[in-house]
């Protein structure tokens, strides 16, 4: 049975430099409630996840620059308290590319050290710098915990998973789990070997997050409709397969080119629908296979 995959998150994803601005003004911010105070917001780009209370708003991640202005709409519906903190999940535009924004309504940014330190070295997309405000004010190496809105998020650094700067976090009251783009339900993972991801701390960060998790819990993965510990356990069983059938091959002495040419070593999960636009079967071997081989 194939999966449906939104056209604005494909699109956000895969051609995220040739959005135009007739597509962000089409977008509508829609909203979910997952807990008294915890909600979740899609548009186009990365999920945002937020706390509200009276007094102050947490935003996870800020999708595009163009698409503030309704983000921060469909936040003033639910409070009309300052947004005072936005945390990056890690340094890709769709998930960061408000921050400049946010920033100037008087937002702290929070990130790991390497989510500035890319959004400092990669140029935008015109090859002109991110400006200083866009760029992260408290940075962390391992975890922090945030104390906001009567509860404590409790953020960790996953090394080298989709990029070198993810972040999971974790609301321990309201119980949800916003994990960036380390999950992407349903489909097959971005995993950017060229910004430090890796196919074995991508393992580990599910793993990490399945450690936090219970039957209960609402997660909020980086692209994809909200989630649960059971799909996730699905997401993990699938790269634990993967690795296995592409690390078989690689001790076979099999090249990236037959690697990539034979569709029966993904097919169980093609068959699933796990195969998008921007990651298809075949990129997802070569992926596997490059970061694989690099490890062993």
């Amino acid at each position: 049975m194939k999966i449906h995959k939104p056209l604005i998150l494909i699109a956000t994803l895969a051609l995220s430099a040739s959005i135009n601005a007739q597509n962000f003004k089409d977008v509508t911010i829609k909203t979910t409630k997952l807990s008294d105070h915890v909600y979740l917001l899609v548009g186009a780009g990365g999920n945002i996840g937020i706390s509200v209370s009276d007094d102050q708003v947490f935003v996870i991640d800020d999708q595009f620059a163009p698409l503030t202005e309704k983000i921060v709409a469909a936040i003033k519906k639910l409070s009309d308290a300052p947004i005072t903190y936005v945390a990056n999940t890690h340094f890709h535009g769709d998930h960061s590319g408000g921050n400049e924004n946010m920033a100037k309504l008087g937002a702290t940014i929070i990130a790991h050290n390497n989510v500035r330190k890319r959004l400092e070295e990669t140029p935008k997309r015109d090859g002109s710098a991110n400006p200083k405000a866009a760029l992260p004010v408290i940075t962390f190496n391992d975890k922090m915990n945030l104390h906001i809105n009567g509860e404590k998020v409790m953020i960790f650094h996953v090394d080298n998973a989709h990029t070198d700067g993810d972040a999971l976090l974790y609301f321990t009251e309201s119980n949800v789990l916003h994990t960036g783009d380390t999950y992407f339900k349903g489909w097959y993972p971005y995993i950017d070997l060229k910004s430090g991801g890796s196919v074995d701390g991508y393992i580990e960060a599910v793993k990490l997050g399945l450690m936090l998790v219970n039957d209960e819990t609402k997660i909020i993965p980086g692209h994809g409709k909200l989630s649960n510990k059971a799909e996730y356990k699905v997401y993990l069983e699938m790269l634990e397969s993967l690795k296995t059938t592409i690390l078989t091959e690689i001790n076979k002495g099999k090249t990236e080119d037959e690697v990539a040419a034979n569709e029966t070593l993904t097919k169980t999960y093609d068959d699933l629908g796990f195969s998008w636009n921007f990651i298809t079967s075949e990129k997802i071997r070569r992926v596997f296979y490059k970061s694989l081989k690099k490890s062993y």
